[in-house]
């Protein structure tokens, strides 16, 4: 005899709302939606005008400019920022690969899309982590957002992006921005909350205003800690390339989701690797950067 038969129906059966009910409320949503977003498309398509025209300048300059100046560029500011030999001639060697394999104009179309996302999401998330580091009631509301942001599915944000900005470059950035800037809030934050209560003190006593204890105290000590959100912005925007060609990304990403729908194992083993290359690089470079920021502020405030 079945465990139901004997209890309550009730006990059962979860009592949910009838189909019919969740149908009409889920269509009087959709609908209000469609309705503001044909409301105010022109207002929508102005705002993200000044981003489509960045985009594709910085995408222009990255594909058309001689590969040997791009690289040698390339090589300058991973040096500047590693200080190491290794890192670069590492460097060196799988954009050589990259381009050997005909993947350069792609590469530099992610690494543009890439580099315009993570500019994005610093200028939003420096901001946000410092009004939550000095307001705990800041904290409390945007923490609950952030938490929702880094455990919905990533492929969730295309929904609401696809229909207020429909297809192209710009929705895609705009997803990979949501995806990446969470981290970005939480190291800033993190940072400046970690900041000794002493040297804040010794601040105070000196007579600092609290823009100036933030401008050259805070700040400067939480350098380190900032640089880590940066750099896991700068791997996170890479992840979510791949997941954006769904909606008209291009670059490495869309010749991935190529390869996935038809099943070719080595343009997207290539690819993959491309992808990766490009990860290695920005991980290696920001992390030595931190680094050396971390050994620099330990000196000055040692």
């Amino acid at each position: 005899m079945a465990l139901c038969d004997s209890l309550p129906a009730l006990l059962c059966k979860f009592p949910a709302l009838s189909d019919s009910t969740i149908r009409a409320g889920r269509k009087t949503i959709d609908d209000g939606f469609r309705a503001f977003v044909r409301s105010y498309s022109s207002i929508i398509d102005a705002a993200v005008q000044p981003l489509q025209v960045f985009l594709n300048f910085l995408e222009r300059l990255f594909v058309t400019s001689p590969w040997p100046i791009i690289l040698i560029v390339m090589l300058v500011i991973v040096y500047l920022g590693s200080r190491s030999v290794r890192v670069t001639i590492g460097t060196a060697i799988a954009m050589y690969f990259i381009g050997l394999f005909g993947l350069w104009n792609d590469a530099m179309v992610t690494l543009a899309m890439t580099t315009v996302c993570t500019i994005f999401a610093v200028l939003l998330g420096i901001p946000i982590g410092i009004l939550m580091a000095r307001f705990d009631r800041v904290q409390a509301v945007v923490n609950p957002v952030l938490d929702v942001m880094q455990t919905m599915p990533s492929f969730v944000y295309l929904i609401p992006v696809v229909m207020i900005f429909g297809i192209g470059k710009v929705p895609g950035m705009i997803a990979v921005v949501i995806y990446a800037v969470p981290p970005m809030i939480r190291l800033t934050n993190l940072g400046i909350r970690l900041v000794d209560k002493e040297v804040l003190e010794a601040a105070d006593a000196f007579g600092s205003s609290g823009w100036q204890k933030l401008r050259n105290v805070q700040i400067p000590l939480a350098l380190p800690t900032i640089m880590a959100g940066i750099n896991q912005t700068i791997m996170m925007s890479l992840a979510m390339v791949v997941v954006a060609s769904m909606v008209g990304v291009g670059g490495l990403g869309k010749n991935v989701l190529g390869a996935i729908n038809n099943q070719f194992f080595t343009v997207g083993f290539l690819n993959g690797f491309a992808l990766v290359a490009i990860a290695i690089i920005f991980d290696r470079t920001s992390q030595a950067f931190g680094k050396r920021l971390q050994k620099h502020s330990e000196v000055v405030h040692g």
